[in-house]
């Protein structure tokens, strides 16, 4: 009798299993689901600064009783959604979550600069994740990418990885903020470098060594030092650092519904002829920074073909938009893809059950948010500078002797961490190639869409400025 049971478990495992596998073509992709779970765990714990980020930056904008919980609450929420909606519909390991650069556009340069209120501006972000969808629904930004040369994609991974290893280094407080010299070097005194150095030395040795989920052992690892050490790298509610200060209600509280928040986007304020600029910024920001974020993940993950292309292109896209017009709903800045994914692809991570994952994490991170308190950023940075380095691998390919080739990826490379965007770097990149081609004779190898886009960047520069 027992037997029997033990052989119906037994089998009903390997169905659910095998349910996984054909859906998400685990086994297709050379993965097992093992390693898509642990790598959706990795990409969690990079990401997971943003439960407590965001909240800290949109509370300038957003004045709504208890504030800074409803906007945690709201923040997982979006976060949830995206991850699962490019991990189940678009099946890809790209998890999504309100990006940072826009919540401090939202709040900064649109509410507190302009005297938008904040339901107006989540209706421009509503608005432009509509234009979005529409994109990608009729292929336009599936033509973009592919319009864009390998030279520059390449480029754009690479660029990618240098601004993830430059938010590591900030976060790992080694780079810090110098008015004579712009930037310089951190104090290596300061208990959240030594522990960012020393989880960067152990989780290279294991990536060298080949441990299997190096960069998640890496990220405990710190954890863990920290904790037992009682360093201070944790931020206090004053804002200062402090030692981890445990888990004083328990590890589990109860969520609560951000009904304050939910709904009250503006639609008809956003659709003004005044803010048709605010609109068409949020819309350009995140259609460059998603797509070249999108594009350099792809490329990363072996998923681009001969011809630079992206199966389920449409799709993937479509989720971005979508993405960012549920997090508008649900009163959080723009969600959109996010460069430390490349945390979880470095770590196996190759089909959509690693974003999925994700998803159900910051889900749980509703009921467990306390939990995620004790990965400080000393822990998370290591992981950023070392995904960085390996992201750089592919400038390899680049033709570097052919200026015309090198000169727009070098700047696109470049100008991602100096000017703390992806878009800029996007653009410099298409602008430069777009005009060195035209101007020494070349201008054929040029497709005419990447021209269009070209001029549409210089007019935005010119117009609207950075």
């Amino acid at each position: 009798m027992s037997t029997t049971i033990g052989t119906r478990k037994a089998t009903d495992t390997a169905v659910r299993r095998g349910f996984l596998d054909r859906y998400f073509g685990i086994s297709a992709e050379g993965s097992t689901i093992p390693r898509e779970l642990r790598a959706g765990f990795t990409t969690f714990l990079t990401m997971s600064y943003i439960l407590f980020v965001n909240p800290q930056v949109l509370s300038a904008a957003i004045d709504v009783p208890n504030a800074s919980v409803q906007l945690m609450m709201t923040t997982a929420i979006a976060a949830c959604f995206g991850s699962l909606v490019m991990g189940v519909v678009a099946r890809y390991p790209f998890a999504q979550a309100p990006g940072m650069g826009l919540n401090a556009f939202f709040s900064y340069t649109v509410v507190a600069g302009m005297g938008v209120p904040w339901q107006t501006a989540l209706g421009a972000v509503f608005i432009s994740g509509v234009l979005f969808v529409v994109l990608s629904a009729v292929g336009a930004r599936r033509a973009i990418v592919m319009a864009i040369p390998m030279s520059l994609k390449l480029a754009i991974t690479a660029g990618i990885g240098c601004f993830l290893a430059f938010l590591g280094l900030r976060s790992a407080g080694l780079v810090v903020t110098n008015e004579a010299t712009m930037v310089s070097l951190g104090s290596l005194s300061n208990p959240t470098a030594w522990i960012a150095i020393i989880g960067l030395l152990v989780t290279a040795v294991l990536l060298q060594l080949k441990v299997k989920g190096a960069i998640l052992w890496g990220i405990l690892g710190s954890s863990v030092i920290a904790i037992a050490s009682g360093a201070k790298v944790y931020t206090g509610a004053d804002g200062e650092m402090q030692a981890f200060g445990g888990f004083g209600n328990g590890v589990v509280a109860a969520p609560i519904w951000p009904s304050d928040l939910v709904g009250q986007l503006d639609l008809a304020g956003a659709v003004g002829l005044g803010l048709l600029s605010v609109v068409f910024t949020f819309f350009f920001v995140d259609f460059f920074d998603a797509t070249g974020t999108l594009t350099g993940l792809a490329q990363r993950a072996g998923y681009l073909d001969e011809r630079g292309d992206m199966p389920r292109a449409k799709t993937t896209f479509a989720m971005d938009g979508l993405a960012a017009m549920f997090g508008a709903f649900m009163g959080t800045s723009t969600t959109t893809a996010y460069v430390e994914s490349a945390s979880g692809i470095e770590d196996g991570g190759r089909t959509g059950l690693t974003s999925a994952t994700t998803g159900i994490l910051f889900a749980a991170s509703m009921f467990l948010w306390p939990l995620a308190g004790a990965i400080p950023g000393a822990a998370t940075a290591p992981a950023l500078i070392l995904v960085g380095a390996l992201m750089m691998d592919g400038i390899r390919n680049i033709d570097w002797s052919e200026v015309s080739e090198g000169v727009p990826s070098f700047l696109a490379i470049i100008s991602m961490p100096l000017t703390f965007s992806i878009a800029n770097g996007v653009s410099l990149g298409v602008i430069t190639y777009c005009a060195i081609k035209l101007f020494t004779g070349k201008g054929r190898e040029v497709h005419i869409i990447l021209y269009l886009v070209a001029a549409l960047l210089v007019a935005r520069y010119v117009f609207l400025g950075g």
